[in-house]
């Protein structure tokens, strides 16, 4: 297989999959650090309500981007970050019960 062939590839595995289960990493997380609102709901509404914005931004990033490794660097740490947030609020005791 050809270089060009395993880069185009990559860029379609980090575009389609990788960067689908990210936005729904982020999605989950941003419930733990958007601030309530008055009606307690904002922080659960807001991520679900933006879910296809941060799927289209995460998307053509990872498009465009011209610097693959880089691209798959941004995506890996924000998934990364967020699956650690959501860990640690699941580990602290009380939570899951």
């Amino acid at each position: 297989m050809s270089s060009e062939r395993r880069r185009l590839w990559s860029r379609v595995a980090l575009a389609g999959p990788v960067v689908f289960v990210c936005a729904a990493l982020v999605m989950c997380g941003g419930a733990l650090w958007l601030p309530k609102g008055p009606a307690q709901i904002d922080n659960v509404v807001l991520p679900i309500v933006l879910f296809p914005a941060i799927w289209a931004g995460l998307f053509f990033y990872a498009c465009l981007d011209r610097r693959l490794d880089r691209a798959w660097g941004v995506v890996s740490a924000l998934a990364l970050a967020h699956a650690a947030l959501i860990a640690a609020h699941l580990l602290q005791p009380g939570v899951v019960a």
